[in-house]
Order: structure tokens, then sequence, then C-alpha cells
């Protein structure tokens, strides 16, 4: 599929910059994997298609490599951060071009059993627990860290990001 000119992710694939380079964790084949803002889930990360395709079915002979791009991806946050589960989403609601949600859920999360959508919503509308939501356990910068050289380590292909 062709990129489409008012996709913001296509936008953002087509420019070296689009993300800021300390936010992209990797760049695989397939797709790009870029910390994502609300680290209070430490290791939060979104995988974006490098292909413009609205739903999955639409990736063709792509497909099988980018799921395992994103499981590669689920990996690496396991190993670097131990959590108790990953919640994985793939919506499209709001940005219609394939990307994966991988949400680390940790035991201290007292809010574990419900999906983090509710606490990201009541985020957009108190400062104060935006802050908190964009935190995490370990520094953004430490947080990519971890997962580069775990991918590394992991032999991943791509490339980390820069």
């Amino acid at each position: 599929m062709t990129p489409d000119p008012n996709c913001p992710f296509c936008k953002k694939l087509a420019n070296v910059a689009g993300w800021p380079a300390g936010d992209v964790v990797w760049q695989f084949p397939h797709s790009v994997a870029v910390l994502g803002q609300w680290q209070y889930y430490t290791g939060y990360c979104v995988l974006v298609a490098r292909e413009h395709a609205t739903e999955l079915s639409q990736l063709g002979p792509a497909r099988a490599a980018y799921l395992d791009e994103m499981s590669r991806l689920a990996a690496a946050i396991e190993t670097c951060f131990r959590p108790l589960k990953l919640n994985y989403e793939l919506l499209g609601n709001q940005v219609p071009h394939l990307h994966w949600h991988i949400f680390p859920r940790s035991v201290t999360d007292h809010d574990r059993v419900r999906p983090v959508w509710f606490a990201l919503d009541e985020a957009d509308a108190d400062p104060v627990e935006q802050r908190r939501l964009e935190t995490g356990t370990v520094s953004r910068a430490e947080a990519v860290a971890r997962l580069r050289e775990q991918l590394k380590a992991d032999g991943a292909p791509g490339e980390q990001g820069s």
C-alpha cells in the first residue's frame, strides 16, 4: 500500500526526524518501535507498521514478519522490565494506521485489572495525573537503552534507533 499523505504515522515514517531520536527503540524491517508517552507502565512501547494499512489483514505477506517484530519487542519488554502481564492493543480508532500498544502491567499497578485507557482518559483532564503517568521507574533514556541492548542481544532484525 502507498503512504497516506493525511496519516500522521505515514508523515513520521517519511521524515527521519519524525519521532525524537531518543524515543526510537528499534527500526525493524517492517515496523518502528517507539517508547510511548505513558512510562508509569515502564517500558510501554508503540510498534508502528512501516506500510500504511488500517487493518492487519491488509498487510498480506508482510503480516507474519510484522507480528514477529511485535513478539520480539514484547519479549524484550518482558526481559527488561519483568511485568506481571503485558497488554497488547491494536486499535486504530484515532490514528487509522496499524500500530500496537504494548503496555507492561506491574503488580504495584493498583488499576491492573482495568484497561489503561481509563487512567489515560483521567490524565487528559488532570495535569498532575498526566505527569504521574508519564513518569516511569527508570528514565526514558535508560528504558530505551535497556530495550535496545536486549533486542541487539536477541539478534533482532533491523537496527537500533539513533
